[in-house]
């Protein structure tokens, strides 16, 4: 009998097989040219493939009838074409072609080897309309879902190392309107608030559950982003994964050092008997303890994202994120800004690693809600309009406590000296903040001919609007902690510490009581005005902009762009232009660019009051400007195996708002301020052979504030971060022979010594450090399973902008995902 059954099982195979049929076609754009990577999915069935780069690509195994292929790629709109599959033979579709457009479907995951998969050719968020990387005069990085899938990511902060020059400066601190990360980029400050070239506000970290790609974006880019969510350096902007038509997703779970359980969900389906409803959900459940003797994080993450293809000109696109997340606050030490620093470097400091100075009773949560509307439509071939609507919102409900050195403070009412380490007071709030932003955006997008000069223009006007409603408490003290080796030295100063602060004695470095929600509640009680502090703000921005690049030959390209901007502040309006010019010269089209450009920032900058001899005064002031000029090359070699990008910028910051202390009871404002920025990036994403992806990055910054404030005139800012940066990931997997579908990842990064305290009354230097990390793997068709060691040889290293922030030692982590 089993026999038998083998037979007629081996007959129907043969008989299935025999009775199958194939597809093979070809994709191009409007100028008839080949398109590489085009995505195409077959419906009803988890089938698809991609184009080579020949633009050709055959499907085959597919039983007898009728399917929808759909053909979609970005920076393109997606195309769908009937073909009917006969027994044993193959159906030739004719040629396809893909029009350009700010089309918003993103890349559909079709498995099978990719060339350079790290890399990303095109943007349609950068410059606003369809334009490839090798054709954009600016620089931009982006970090790909798959390579943070190969890494084993699970927190924002650990994406970000993958692109050159920028760095962590502060955690993620949770507190109301600015709890999330700050990172230097290019010298500057910045935090991740764009969601696919929209405002999403967060006062946390961002989950990795819902991203395709991050990008990067460098230099002042207020011509098209305004001024309120991005800095001098550049932005931060996510772009989430899209609907698409078809069937398929993955579920995965990580477990590791520390407590580490994450669970997520990637699940896409196309609704509607017409095929022309795509629903597509990302979810994730996350929970980790820290290295720490306290620290936790929990979150959950949800959401659903809609596309609607109401006719072949108009389409819809709904993009939802609901984050509720609850951590203790991560350790910074804040080291005295007004007298002369104690200790200058952690082997004075003397920190035990492994203290956290906090408990798990002290959390904050920070719920985020976020909501994009998009419609597009598709005017003629040449034109697209594009309606979008943002609402976002984001909470802080909870305890925010920091650490502030008072060493200055205690030696002066004890009368002791501190030789040794320093004295820190812990100051707890219980915060209650509330973020709402509305954006609305109308951009028309043009792809047109004058004579032969091909033309792409975007011309938009954005609406942008953010309520500020805060009900946080004072900060109250909570008793004092001691760093350093001698800690006799504390109890000696205590007493006079505790009667100032009006702090019972026995709160101090050794009283685990003190840190609990009750404790904060009784500090903040001490406060003259113990209550809750209401306050409310509101902006609003009116803006207008236009960005052109004409190809006055096929191998160059000029950019220009210009913005206005209008700003309003409780009755207070100010108006700021914004130009931005570049030029691309292609002297191998495709292949190899050469370019340059000027670009502009601004900040509008609120009214200031004066006092002098008793009298308050408000003035208003000049908006601040940051001006870039870049050069550069971008390299596209290889049929793509490898995209490198080299650039040199400078950057000057101009008018900015300086405070000047005549004495005790009189101060003024001056806009003479100025800071320069110079540096060299380069970034390479290559894949010489088949099953080894790589991507490197280095970056060089100088950063000096020219005039301003006599504390730091002719200091390296604190927000500068690291001088040098490096960055490097390399991933092989075998293609062939016994190890086929194993595989082997290994990199790290590299960080200079960082001045994180730096002006006249002291500098601390934090140490360079360089950092390893590897995993190996097993990759199937429908599974993949990884180990990922992180942080390899265990080092001690930090991070700081005023502050000291210890960061995460060795962990290990397993992830095992199911792909259909």
């Amino acid at each position: 009998m089993k026999h038998i059954l083998l037979i007629l099982s081996l007959a129907f195979y043969s008989f299935a097989q025999a009775q199958s049929g194939n597809i093979t076609g070809k994709v191009t754009d409007q100028r008839n040219n080949p398109l590489a990577n085009v995505n195409i999915a077959v419906s009803n069935t988890s089938l698809g493939t991609n184009t080579d780069y020949s633009g050709a690509y055959k499907i085959t195994d597919l039983a007898p009838g009728s399917y929808t292929l759909t053909f979609s790629m970005v920076g393109f709109g997606t195309q769908n074409k009937t073909v009917t599959v006969y027994a044993n033979q193959t159906t030739n579709v004719q040629t396809i072609t893909l029009v350009e457009r700010q089309e918003q479907l993103n890349e559909v995951v079709v498995e099978g080897d990719q060339i350079n998969k790290y890399a990303r050719k095109a943007s349609v968020y950068v410059s606003k309309m369809p334009l490839k990387d090798i054709e954009n005069p600016q620089v931009y990085n982006s970090i790909s879902t798959e390579l943070l899938q190969d890494q084993v990511v699970t927190n924002f902060d650990d994406a970000l190392k993958n692109a050159p020059g920028i760095d962590k400066l502060w955690e993620s601190t949770g507190r109301g309107n600015d709890g999330a990360g700050y990172f230097s980029l290019r010298g500057f400050a910045v935090q991740p608030t764009m969601i696919n070239g929209l405002p999403g506000l967060t006062n946390g970290s961002p989950d990795p559950a819902n991203v395709e790609s991050i990008e990067v974006i460098k230099g002042p880019s207020g011509t098209l982003y305004g001024s309120s969510l991005i800095s001098y350096g550049g932005l931060i902007n996510i772009n989430t994964k899209k609907p698409f038509y078809g069937f398929g997703g993955n579920i995965s779970y990580t477990s590791g050092s520390y407590g580490l359980n994450r669970v997520s969900a990637d699940v896409n389906s196309t609704l509607g008997n017409q095929n022309n409803i795509a629903l597509r959900v990302n979810t994730s459940y996350h929970t980790q303890n820290s290295y720490q003797d306290a620290g936790f994080r929990k979150s959950f993450f949800f959401a659903p994202s809609l596309a609607f293809q109401a006719s072949d000109r108009l389409s819809f696109n709904i993009n939802t994120e609901f984050y509720n997340g609850r951590s203790t606050n991560q350790t910074m030490l804040f080291v005295d800004r007004s007298s002369p620093l104690r200790v200058t470097n952690l082997d004075e400091l003397g920190y035990d690693y492994k203290r956290s100075y906090t408990s798990n009773d002290l959390y904050i949560d920070t719920p985020t809600y976020s909501l994009q509307g998009q419609m597009n439509y598709i005017l003629n071939d040449s034109w697209t309009s594009q309606t979008v609507i943002s609402r976002s919102n984001a909470k802080s409900d909870g305890y925010y406590s920091y650490l502030y050195e008072i060493t200055s403070t205690v030696e002066a009412l004890s009368g002791a000296p501190i030789e040794d380490g320093i004295i820190l007071a812990r100051y707890t709030s219980n915060q209650n903040s509330e973020t709402l932003g509305t954006d609305i955006q109308q951009n028309f997008i043009g792809d047109f001919n004058i004579g032969n000069m091909r033309n792409r223009l975007v011309v938009g006007l954005d609406y942008f609007k953010t309520r500020l409603i805060n009900n946080s408490t004072g900060y109250g003290n909570q008793g004092f902690i001691y760093v350093g080796q001698n800690p006799d030295e504390f109890q000696a100063v205590a007493p006079a510490l505790h009667a100032y602060y009006g702090t019972p004695m026995g709160t101090g470095l050794y009283d685990s009581g003190v840190l609990t929600q009750a404790g904060a509640d009784a500090g903040i009680a001490t406060l003259s005005n113990p209550g809750a502090q209401f306050s409310e703000a509101e902006q609003e921005i009116f803006s207008a902009y236009a960005s052109n690049v004409i190809n006055l030959l096929p191998e160059l390209s000029a950019m220009a762009s210009l913005r206005v901007d209008r700003f309003s502040n409780d009755g207070y309006n100010q108006t700021a232009f914004s130009p931005k010019f570049g030029v691309v010269y292609q002297p191998i089209l495709n292949t190899v660019s050469i370019f340059a450009n000027y670009m502009n920032g601004f900040s509008n900058v609120a009214p200031v009051t004066e006092l002098s001899d008793g009298n308050t005064s408000v003035r208003a002031l000049n908006p601040e400007h940051a001006n870039q000029f870049e050069v550069g090359a971008k390299l596209n070699l290889f049929n793509d195996k490898l995209s490198a990008t080299f650039s040199y910028y400078d950057i000057t910051v101009s008018d900015m708002a300086q405070r000047i202390d005549t004495d005790a009871d009189n101060y003024y404002y001056t806009q003479d301020g100025e800071q320069t920025s110079k540096g060299f990036e380069a970034s390479l994403i290559a894949s010489p052979v088949d099953g080894l992806n790589i991507v490197a990055g280095y970056s060089y910054n100088d950063s000096e504030l020219v005039e301003g404030a006599a504390s730091f005139t002719g200091f390296r800012p604190e927000s500068a971060g690291p001088m040098n940066l490096v960055n490097v990931w390399a991933s092989y997997r075998f293609t062939q022979g016994a190890l086929e579908n194993f595989g082997l990842g290994f990199g790290g990064n590299y960080a200079s010594e960082n001045k994180i305290f730096n002006r006249t009354n002291g500098t601390f230097t934090i140490d360079e450090y360089t950092i390893l990390n590897a995993s190996t793997f097993y990759e199937a068709r429908d599974f993949r399973i990884t180990l990922k060691l992180d942080n390899i040889a265990n080092k001690d290293y930090y991070k700081g902008w005023s502050t000291i922030s210890p960061q995460n030692l060795r962990s290990l982590s397993a992830n095992f995902t199911y792909k259909f």
